[in-house]
């Protein structure tokens, strides 16, 4: 019986780059930038099959609700998912997956995914892991090597050696940082160079052994941390404590420039790490003018730019070439192409200034459904609240506000005190500031209703909960 392979998605990235579609809360993975359906649920499907396990998913705690509903509303199921209370890393999140994979099946093969690359022919995809899993098999940990189409500088490469024993790949010779175009453009005419994925292939026992040697420091508190994993729901919760503790560092510099057993698998299938809008542009259909575009678009002269709006807004555009224009509603960017590398500068500022903007979309998603601001004012804001069929708020209260609900669509079980009772549309209630209440949708179709909350502190830190099914300690 041939070896189970167990996949490991990363889904911890935060694509600042991709700003303001991808936000910290609600990054680049969990939206359908280049197909129809969220990165990560692409992702995973690209490792179904009979020899694949279900997936171990590794994500931050902020997002794991996001994770868990993507993979609910694909219908595919995991095998657990792994939330790491502070980002350590990549060494950090693939070493507690391949120990905790290692306890259930210590002759697995893993395969490591970011949730946030494109690949656009699954064949191609599928003959690489085939080999891949042949060069794990002689006792390598395996890089796919991205054949690479051009001196590109926002990648790192990876330099080719001698075939392994089997021939089924190459031993790796180098790995060396993001070059200047001069540098990149030698690498490719050399032959001998391929971008680096960070996607990677190994038994999980030559993965724990090669970190014996290379690197104890991070696999012994990944360890201790793995040893303390509680079950939560759908989720496994490492101690924040023994998390920390775990040394932050990329698994290239942790493991893979250190071990002798580093061996590369090449890979031309159509990949991008989106890593930027110019590179959704490149990797993306483009209309006879060279431009990406996406929801309410009216363009006129524009060639070689991205365009990218709700369905719900209007964008107009016109005599621009070589340009971004991005607008999400609460936020818009318009930038150079030649400057989209340096998004991430302006969502830092807006992180300096504390602005929302840089971590929340206007749509904000909670376990039980989703809410929206549609108005403010002095000591009043008005929202639009969706409630998923079957979900509930928690039971709480608030010390500084009070809460007027309109159903305008489906029907609502309130709690309010000791009241239990139900509205139907266009029926309303008041919460009184201080008054315990919790909001249930036990209908199987969506609840909204519109919220008008009035107060002199209208934080989203106000709420005290008194039971929450989702065990959640902050909003």
């Amino acid at each position: 019986m041939s070896r189970k392979i167990y996949p490991v998605i990363l889904s911890g990235g935060a694509g600042s780059r991709l700003w303001p579609t991808s936000r910290r809360m609600r990054p680049k993975q969990f939206l359908p930038l280049y197909s129809d359906q969220p990165m990560l649920i692409d992702t995973a499907e690209r490792v179904l099959g009979k020899e694949f396990a279900k997936p171990t998913v590794v994500c931050s705690e902020d997002h794991r609700f996001l994770v868990a509903q993507s993979l609910q509303d694909a219908k595919l199921d995991h095998r657990t998912i792994l939330l790491e209370p502070t980002g350590r890393d990549t060494s950090a999140a693939i070493t507690v997956a391949a120990l905790n994979i290692h306890q259930e099946d210590p002759d697995a093969i893993i395969i490591v995914l970011p949730s946030d690359h494109i690949i656009e022919d699954q064949n191609a995809f599928s003959r690489a892991i085939e080999k891949a899993a042949k060069v794990a098999g002689e006792g390598y940990i395996t890089t796919f090597g991205i054949v690479a189409t051009g001196p590109e500088t926002a990648f790192g490469y990876i330099r080719s050696g001698d075939k392994t024993d089997a021939g089924n790949g190459f031993i790796v010779e180098e790995f060396v940082e993001k070059p200047n175009l001069e540098t990149a453009q030698a690498y490719i005419d050399s032959g001998e160079y391929f971008w680096n994925s960070g996607m990677f292939m190994f038994t999980a026992e030559t993965f724990l052994l090669e970190m014996v040697e290379c690197a104890e420091d991070i696999l012994l508190p990944s360890k201790i941390a793995v040893a303390g994993l509680k079950k939560d729901l759908d989720f496994q919760r490492f101690s924040k404590r023994d998390f920390e503790n775990i040394p932050k560092h990329p698994i290239d510099k942790a493991l893979m420039e250190k071990t002798s057993k580093a061996a590369i698998v090449p890979l031309d299938a159509g990949w991008s790490d989106i890593g930027s809008w110019t590179g959704l542009w490149e990797a993306s259909a483009k209309d006879k003018n060279g431009n990406v575009l996406k929801g309410g678009v009216i363009l006129e002269g524009v060639k070689n730019s991205v365009i990218h709006t709700t369905e719900e807004s209007i964008t107009a555009v016109m005599g621009l070439e070589d340009v971004i224009v991005v607008n999400d509603s609460d936020a818009l960017l318009v930038v150079h192409k030649d400057y989209a590398q340096n998004v991430k500068d302006l969502v830092s500022t807006l992180q300096r200034k504390g602005h929302h903007a840089a971590d929340l979309h206007a749509t904000v998603y909670r376990p039980w459904g989703t809410y929206r601001k549609i108005g403010d004012g002095p000591n009043f804001l008005v929202k639009i609240i969706t409630v998923y069929a079957g979900a509930s708020l928690s039971l709480q209260y608030h010390n500084r506000r009070a809460e007027h609900w309109v159903v305008v669509k489906g029907v609502a079980t309130v709690t309010r005190g000791d009241d239990v009772f139900e509205l139907n549309e266009n029926e309303s209630t008041f919460i009184a500031i201080g008054q315990q209440h919790r909001l249930e949708n036990k209908t199987d179709e969506d609840l909204a209703i519109i919220e008008v909350q009035t107060g002199d502190y209208l934080e989203e830190d106000d709420i005290i909960r008194l039971d929450d099914v989702y065990g959640r300690e902050e909003n």
